[in-house]
């Protein structure tokens, strides 16, 4: 009989284990779960078990980049417990969960090509909202590009000027809601925003790049790090409204390019949301190349899994 329960730190490693073998493209830690759970509001941990054997392991997430009564659940099955039902069991107890915090619809996601996932999820009732789309720029063989911002604009680093952090929510607030796919969710406030988002383990001062107008900051764009490897992934871009069309994120863009290429690492990766066509556009502009993305996910929350 398949058991699924809520399990905690001391029992995390078999989560991560089981995330790993499943998503071996996307490795990740204890640590990096734990993170994951401190800028949430809420999340919850579960195993999927059957006499004393580990067969899956889900994660659900409340109050992290999501629209209102949203939950964000993932749920992965071992290779070899695959059939048995512990993918059903493990929804079913993500959406109870969802339930009991409020929560009348829950999002997850499939790869782009995975076929038998996304009818597994669409025969459970979720129906597709959003696609992202993966990019990649090889360090290994582009050049380091000139940043050149236009003129007027400076940019720095985060490191450079440390007394700048309600300046870089103000361009948060404002770029946030204007991101295809996150235009419904809820702004944290200032002090959340600055634990949450920009002081997590994967995240460093001297990889957020500032653009600056004389004492006022127009823009910035953030990296952030993996625990291991030398791959390098974009987190947001944003440019305050009244500075857009001027040039400034493409330099963005080229300060982080030219700063990864130095420091060592060999490719960078961005997500977009493939109505956004302006950061898309940029990306292409650069060099990134397409990968397969993700299929976004949603279905309501109700009584039946």
């Amino acid at each position: 009989m398949i058991e699924v329960a809520p399990v905690d730190i001391d029992a995390l490693e078999r989560v991560v284990r089981i995330h790993n073998v499943v998503r071996p493209d996307d490795p990740s830690t204890v640590e990096s779960f734990v993170d994951w759970k401190r800028q949430a509001d809420e999340m919850v941990w579960l195993l999927a078990t059957a006499d004393g054997e580990d067969l899956g392991a889900a994660v659900g997430v409340v109050g992290w980049h999501s629209p209102p009564q949203t939950s964000r659940v993932h749920a992965w099955t071992l290779p070899q417990a695959r059939g048995r039902g512990a993918g059903t069991k493990l929804y079913e107890e993500l959406t109870r969960w969802s339930a009991t915090r409020g929560c009348s619809e829950m999002d997850t996601e499939v790869d782009q090509g995975d076929d038998a996932s996304l009818a597994w999820a669409e025969r459970r009732g979720f129906r597709e909202v959003a696609r992202d789309s993966s990019l990649v720029l090889d360090l290994e063989h582009v050049e380091a590009p000139s940043v050149e911002p236009p003129a007027g604009i400076e940019i720095v680093t985060w490191a450079e000027r440390p007394g700048i952090d309600r300046e870089l929510y103000e361009v948060y607030a404002e770029a946030e809601p204007d991101i295809p796919g996150e235009e419904h969710n809820e702004l944290p406030p200032f002090v959340q925003w600055l634990s949450s988002d920009m002081h997590g383990i994967s995240d460093r001062p001297e990889a957020v790049f500032v653009a600056v107008a004389g004492d006022e900051v127009v823009g910035y764009a953030k990296l952030a790090f993996p625990q291991h490897g030398t791959r390098v992934f974009h987190d947001l871009t944003g440019v305050k409204r009244a500075w857009r069309r001027r040039g400034i994120a493409s330099a963005l863009k080229r300060a982080q390019i030219a700063w990864a290429k130095a420091n060592g690492y060999t490719q960078l990766v961005t997500s977009n949301d493939e109505r956004n066509e302006p950061i898309l556009r940029l990306n292409t502009r650069h060099g990134y190349r397409a990968e397969p993305g993700s299929i976004v996910l949603r279905r309501a929350v109700s009584g039946d899994a």
